[in-house]
């Protein structure tokens, strides 16, 4: 895959944020987006409007809506090239205190429904001519944080579901991730971010459209670049 022109691409928590910047950047390359969300209605279809493509809901949490979820996708568009698993729960918990709600919160997002969609995406793909899977995982899932044990865990199991897929579904489906080091949002930066920012090799945090266009880049690179996990950080994995 050489293009993303005419190609048919899900974007998992695609409303908002990241998500956005890859849907917009995707459909930039000619790539017809389905933007998946669950609650960010309006937002959702703001999105779908701006990059032309199709808006679609579902509570990953529920491995029957994401079998639903894909079911619509490939009827309404006739096929599944790419899939970009980004819809994730950040939260900061303490490990001393954290419930099994709130893992089973953070697991159900973020490595459950990680695995179902790419099993989803996967069986639609190998429908037809094969296809593209990036997951975005996360810089914690590579360092630990105290204050995210939790996220961590989860985003480390999507870093080793990448590889495993990566071998389980070659030749046909090239799987790789991604782990964006500080993306920031907004004009107001909290100390914690501002702490993260001084420490960062490149000075700065990153933008949504950074994450975006590494996105774009696994897309439509070559395929024999498979099972790796990106680092987008600034340099800041390497301190």
């Amino acid at each position: 895959m050489d293009t993303l022109e005419g190609k048919v691409v899900t974007v998992t928590g695609a409303a908002k944020r990241i998500g956005r910047c890859i849907a917009l950047h995707l459909a930039s390359r000619g790539a017809k987006i389905a933007v998946h969300y669950n609650n960010s209605e309006a937002e959702a279809l703001a999105t779908a409007a701006a990059c032309g493509g199709r808006a679609f809901r579902a509570d990953l949490a529920n491995v029957a809506e994401i079998r639903r979820l894909f079911g619509e996708i490939e009827m309404s568009f006739g096929r599944l090239d790419c899939l970009v698993n980004n819809a994730a729960v950040f939260r900061s918990i303490d490990p001393l205190t954290a419930t099994e709600r709130d893992w089973d919160a953070i697991h159900d997002i973020n490595l459950k429904a990680t695995f179902f969609c790419c099993q989803q995406a996967a069986r639609a793909m190998l429908r037809g001519e094969g296809g593209r899977i990036v997951n975005i995982a996360s810089l914690g899932g590579l360092r630990p944080w105290a204050k995210h044990v939790p996220y961590c865990v989860s985003k480390a199991g999507v870093v080793m579901l990448t590889h495993a897929l990566a071998k389980a579904l070659a030749p046909d489906i090239a799987v790789n991730a991604i782990a964006p080091g500080v993306i920031h949002f907004g004009d107001e930066m909290p100390a914690e971010i501002e702490r993260l920012v001084r420490v960062t090799p490149m000075g700065r945090h990153g933008t949504g459209q950074e994450i975006a266009a590494t996105v774009g880049m696994l897309l439509e690179g070559p395929a024999f670049v498979t099972g790796q996990v990106l680092a987008v950080d600034g340099g800041l994995s390497l301190k």
